[in-house]
């Protein structure tokens, strides 16, 4: 039992006290409505609040904080919950997800966005004038928890660097309830903190970030048979090293399911998916592809002039929600012996039940430092690796000890810097580990911000940043 646990119940009085004072949705354990607003994407993980708050805009979102400064509850926040870390029992949830406004400025090149947007919203509107944003691999995510983790984009990472590299301001709500206007030069320390902490220090409740000038680009995936794994991986390991800035890739070896709506080469099959976003010319991007798309006879090959609003479909990732397990790792270095050791985990004749075991490549604008610093920990580092199994929780035991078997092999390579986006629930749970998620005098700096901001720690259903 945590010490969230021991909260007594949210009383009907409260919640209509607090229904009084909000636009959304005021909902107890019980109501009709209470489930779907806890919903989020990993099945295997609940969430079970002693209240949810629908917010309706920023003014509901301060006074469930407020209500629960005053009933000294913590607070957790989501949107569409693709990071949800513990059950938040005793705790009030805010949920953003009624918060939609978008306002693109084709003239500044700008997005203002309130907290409840998914990238797919940005994208489609920001492509009516020409533009981008630096969205992630899964278009159906939410802006704001993507962006405050940092924001890897599969397509602009390498050129422009991460997606809180390009925010200008935030309004947030912190834990005295007061709605604040953030920008690096009105409060440099809050501001820096809030790109990388993810949501230790309040409730962002809308952001404005530059957009950039691109409609299509050359990119999408190959599949290749799993048996080619060796010949595959062996090629994007040599053939990255050598790629423009302008080339994004990544590399997944897939077990996938034997759903219809997959085509039918890969309905139920081992798989290597190779993935590619080129920012040049189309001529130049089947060119540098070349050696890759001669490695192996591919499955499918979908790599051609693709539109920005269909991004997603670089990695395809799943949209909806299912149960899994995960772990992630950075690494320094990807030799021949760890690409080795890989194949031997995950390849052909390996028995693994995970069902994707991914590789992405970073560096070029992921690596710099932007104008305006912040609390991004990753950069420097060459690698990302993430693995996930699906399963139920009569697996866990059985998919976590795959998973983590995975990333002990990869440790002579790994770093102890993470990225916080990827973390699952079980990584980073103590303070010694989330200070090497971040570094040791990163996390000083974080806590420092924490403190002055959420001294009682009301942000701490995630992974918590305490208070210095």
């Amino acid at each position: 039992m945590t010490f969230d646990d021991l909260f007594r119940p949210v009383s009907p009085a409260e919640a209509a006290e607090l229904a009084s004072l909000v636009r959304g949705p005021v909902l107890l354990p019980g109501d009709e409505g209470y489930d779907a607003e806890c919903r989020i994407y990993n099945l295997n993980v609940s969430l079970e609040p002693a209240l949810a708050v629908g917010a309706a805009d920023a003014a509901d979102v301060r006074a469930a904080v407020r209500f629960a400064a005053r009933e000294g509850r913590p607070v957790t926040v989501k949107t569409t919950g693709h990071q949800q870390v513990d059950p938040a029992r005793g705790g009030v949830l805010i949920s953003t997800r009624r918060m939609k406004g978008i306002a693109v400025d084709a003239g500044s090149r700008r997005a203002r966005v309130e907290a409840g947007v998914i990238w797919q919203e940005v994208i489609d509107e920001a492509a009516a004038v020409g533009l981008a944003p630096v969205s992630g691999s899964a278009p159906l995510v939410g802006v704001a928890g993507y962006t405050l983790g940092g924001g890897l984009s599969p397509v602009l990472g390498r050129s422009l660097g991460y997606a809180a590299d390009h925010v200008r301001s935030l309004d947030v709500v912190t834990a005295d309830g007061e709605l604040r206007h953030v920008t690096a030069d009105s409060d440099p320390e809050l501001f820096w903190a809030l790109l990388g902490g993810k949501g230790n220090f309040g409730v962002v409740t809308a952001l404005e970030f530059d957009l950039f000038p691109l409609t299509h680009f050359y990119g999408g995936g190959i599949h290749f048979p799993g048996e080619h794994l060796a010949d595959v991986l062996h090629a994007w390991r040599t053939w990255q090293s050598d790629m423009p800035e302008e080339m994004s890739s990544s590399l997944a070896v897939q077990r996938l399911p034997p759903l219809p709506e997959l085509p039918e080469p890969l309905r139920g099959a081992f798989v290597v998916h190779v993935r590619f976003a080129f920012l040049g010319p189309v001529a130049e991007g089947e060119r540098l592809i070349a050696p890759l798309r001669a490695a192996a006879p591919a499955l499918i090959d979908m790599v051609g002039e693709m539109p920005y609003t269909a991004m997603g479909a670089i990695h395809s990732d799943p949209p909806a929600p299912m149960p899994y397990y995960d772990r992630t790792t950075m690494l320094r270095a990807f030799p021949a012996e760890a690409a080795d050791r890989l194949i031997e985990l995950i390849g052909p004749g390996s028995g693994s039940p995970l069902a994707s075991v991914e590789i992405r490549m970073l560096g070029g604008a992921l690596d710099r430092e932007p104008a305006v610093p912040n609390a991004v920990s990753t950069r420097g580092l060459p690698f990302v690796l993430f693995g996930f199994g699906v399963g139920t929780p009569d697996q866990a035991g059985f998919l976590t000890g795959e998973l983590d078997a995975l990333m002990d092999a990869m440790e002579p390579w790994a770093d102890r810097r993470r990225m916080v986006n990827f973390l699952s629930v079980e990584e980073a749970t103590d303070p010694e580990r989330l200070s090497e998620v971040y570094g040791a005098e990163r996390h000083r700096r974080l806590t420092a911000t924490k403190k002055a901001y959420d001294p009682t720690n009301m942000f701490r259903v995630n992974h918590n940043i305490l208070p210095g």
